[in-house]
């Protein structure tokens, strides 16, 4: 199998990546770059000196204010709140001059005989000692998700606005036609990890955070800038955070969230605020999801070295061991018959083939694949550029697949601690009919000293593909990929515009292959 050794060398310091034209990735100055995304409506910048971060965290502030003189029953019932069964426990056990004798010493008894047991599955399970935000920062698909300004970022599917959501918790919603720009605050939106637009409606939007689950309705039409906090609807489950992924399913009827620290993947009804635990033995908990476009499967990943693919008529699951670690990112092509995915540790990208049982036959279930196919092999490569050496390759952070199913893109961790080798995103071109193919595109690269942190294809974008990137220094960029689409009909060449200047790709990757399924 190939390797990146197929791809153009990365640009040289200065040059940022503009867009695709005529199969080739177009470069351009980093400050004429810059001073475009500026005047563009879609071209966001947050320094990091204008987010006010909180000042203290949510228990702190709650113990300033604490009424000591509180009865016993009420300081149990806000430990119950807070902690659940084991704050119940603690709260008797400290008051012991208060409650019987017998009762505080079976309370501390039963405490410590938890913690025991908490310590033993912790040794199972080494994420259930993180704290909340490390659990965050481990398990997210943002790369470097404490430090990032930018920690989650969601197109809307069938409108031409997104979703950001930033260090101080703070959610905006940006819309070029619209001067308003609404900012959504809750008390409970904290260390939000995902936000994402429900399908087939124009104001609904869900969001993962810390402790609850939150799917605010923002009338697009309002000329409000801070809507209530009583526009989002609150929903919660015993044990079931932090919720680091959510999925809405394709028609938006159902809504499933994950949690590391619970083994039961939530699949709610967010219109009766009701929700439905599937829970499964083994993992430690499930930590990414991803419903396939055509919604006859949901990718779940664990902390764990496996991964379960759930279909969605009967919700039986097919569950996938991994070798190294956990499956730590995923997409799906168009049709939903193609899943990719990455492992922690590796440097490989994966393929599961799922087939539907014959057309006209009622079932209730579908032929899954029997093993998993390698299709790409991003191990680290030397490139010789004017700069001096930079490797590029190794671990992966995240995929995404554009709605044609003709580009991916590719996230690659890098290593912050060496200069030469940088986090980059590796772009592919891909075919997914009549075969499988993955070609070279090109590594798509920002200002100097900016890292890619989160990417998300536009789900709707009319002459190709529209790749945005969140950098590391704040800045949101939108990079075009113009091509024709095979999967669309095309009666000229209007919709691809001309190329800047003319210029032919590089005869060494005209015609190279990374995988194709007649070679496999």
């Amino acid at each position: 199998m190939c390797s990146l050794a197929l791809f153009p060398a990365p640009l040289p310091s200065g040059q940022t990546t503009l867009c695709e034209s005529n199969n080739e990735l177009l470069s351009t100055t980093a400050t004429d770059h810059r001073l475009n995304q500026e005047s563009s409506p879609l071209g966001l910048y947050f320094p990091r000196e204008s987010l006010k971060l909180h000042s203290r965290t949510e228990s702190s502030s709650k113990a300033a204010f604490l009424d000591h003189s509180e009865t016993l029953w009420m300081r149990s019932a806000a430990a119950w709140r807070d902690g659940g069964f084991t704050g119940l426990l603690d709260e008797i056990t400290n008051s012991n001059t208060e409650v019987p004798k017998c009762l505080s010493v079976s309370s501390g008894f039963t405490l410590a005989l938890l913690r025991w047991f908490s310590s033993f599955h912790g040794s199972l399970f080494p994420h259930l000692t993180l704290s909340s935000d490390d659990m965050h920062a481990e398990f997210s698909q943002v790369l470097n998700w404490s430090d990032c300004v930018v920690r989650a970022f969601a197109w809307h599917p069938h409108a031409d606005k997104f979703a950001v959501a930033l260090l101080d918790d703070s959610i905006k919603i940006y819309n070029p036609k619209s001067a308003t720009t609404p900012t959504l605050k809750h008390r409970l939106q904290r260390s939000v990890a995902a936000v994402q637009w429900k399908p087939l409606c124009a104001s609904a939007l869900a969001v993962a955070c810390q402790n609850c689950l939150l799917v605010w309705h923002v009338d697009p039409c309002s000329l409000s800038t801070r809507p209530s906090s009583g526009c989002a609807q609150v929903l919660s489950h015993p044990g079931h955070s932090p919720v680091t992924s959510i999925a809405w399913s394709p028609s938006g009827s159902l809504l499933v969230s994950a949690s590391p620290m619970d083994t039961a993947m939530m699949v709610w009804d967010v219109a009766s605020e009701s929700g439905v635990p599937l829970q499964r033995v083994g993992g430690g908990g499930v930590t990414f999801l991803s419903w396939s476009p055509d919604g006859s499967h949901v990718l779940a990943s664990t902390p764990s070295a496996l991964f379960r693919v759930w279909e969605t008529r009967m919700w039986t699951c097919e569950r996938w061991p991994c070798v190294k670690g956990r499956c730590q990112s995923g997409c799906w092509s168009p049709d939903g018959s193609r899943l990719l995915f990455v492992v922690q540790g590796e440097t490989v990208i994966y393929a599961l083939t799922f087939s539907d049982a014959t057309a006209g036959v009622p079932t209730c279930t579908s032929k899954g694949p029997q093993a998993a196919a390698v299709v790409a092999d991003l191990s680290e490569t030397t490139f010789n550029t004017l700069d001096g050496d930079i490797i590029v390759g190794g671990e992966i952070q995240s995929l995404s697949w554009d709605p044609t199913g003709e580009r991916l893109a590719v996230l690659l961790k890098g290593d912050p601690q060496a200069a030469d080798r940088p986090a980059i995103i590796a772009v592919f071109k891909t075919r997914t009919n009549p075969i499988f193919e993955l070609l070279p595109c090109g590594f798509v690269q920002g200002e100097p000293g900016a890292e890619p942190r989160l990417m998300q294809f536009h789900p709707n974008f009319q002459h190709g593909a529209l790749l945005t990137v969140c950098w590391s220094n704040g800045r949101i960029t939108h990079v075009p990929f113009y091509f024709l689409s095979a999967g669309v009909p095309h009666f000229g060449f209007s919709g691809s515009p001309s190329l800047p200047r003319p210029q032919e790709r590089p005869a060494d990757f005209a015609n190279q292959s990374l995988f194709t399924e007649l070679l496999s």
